[in-house]
């Protein structure tokens, strides 16, 4: 397929398009099995045509004439997972001159977060061209489309930041969860193990995070306390996000 040469694409008006990077919490996989931890995963769409035909990008598209931003960036996770989303904030504005070969594309992207209490978020939308991937996976994000492989990153960056000081990492969890939901929650964020005693002992002084009379039942070992979201942001102090050891899972 012929596209614009360089002065006929800069003659062009931009199109303006919204494009969603959505994580979601899932097992960790080595050789098809799970690992015991929990892992960055995101959903892309196998392109159908030209430019990158054949070649997976992130969830988007054109601008509707009465669509929002936001409410194009929600659909895209809507067709794209079946879900709505338990957190959604624009990311930035990715407007490179060369960064589509047909003609210019200014694209408005999003970050969304999937909550885990939808563990089965990739079986909801039936769509052959759309499949989930490791978020970190560096073979599969190299070889997007366009400048996507730069999105994706860059969301990445932006959600290990924002952990540090707020409390996002809820926004993958239910309104019940276990103090070792919440750490698989920061060590999937981080990329890295923390250690078991002191995240725990900061989290459980924390403000905004009450311990509930409820226990998660179902397990081999003692059933753990549930904890809930409460009032303020609960934040844990960075000095524990920053310690890297082998956790306790007892």
């Amino acid at each position: 397929m012929e596209f614009a040469n360089v002065s006929e694409r800069q003659a062009m008006s931009p199109e303006l398009a919204v494009s969603t990077v959505i994580f979601a919490l899932r097992d960790e996989l080595r050789d098809g099995e799970p690992t015991g931890r929990r892992t960055l995963w995101l959903p892309l769409i196998r392109r159908t045509r030209e430019p990158f035909r054949g070649q997976w990008a992130l969830p988007g598209g054109p601008l509707g004439v009465r669509q929002t931003l936001q409410d194009a960036a929600a659909g895209n996770l809507r067709a794209t997972t079946g879900l709505a989303p338990s957190h959604l904030e624009q990311l930035y504005a990715f407007g490179g001159l060369d960064r589509s070969p047909a003609h210019r594309v200014v694209s408005i992207v999003y970050w969304a977060l999937v909550r885990e209490e939808h563990p089965d978020a990739p079986q909801l939308v039936k769509d052959p061209h759309v499949a989930w991937f490791p978020a970190r996976d560096e073979a599969v994000i190299d070889a997007l489309a366009f400048d996507h492989a730069e999105i994706v990153r860059y969301a990445l960056w932006r959600l290990q930041n924002k952990v540090e000081y707020s409390s996002i990492a809820h926004r993958f969890l239910g309104p019940r969860f276990t103090l070792a939901q919440v750490q698989d929650v920061y060590e999937a964020v981080l990329d890295r193990r923390l250690d078991a005693a002191n995240f725990r002992r900061h989290l459980r002084g924390a403000s905004g995070i009450e311990a509930t009379d409820e226990y998660l039942h179902g397990g081999k070992h003692r059933p753990p306390r549930l904890y809930r979201y409460a009032g303020d942001a609960a934040v844990v102090p960075q000095e524990t996000t920053n310690t890297e050891e082998q956790r306790d899972r007892s």
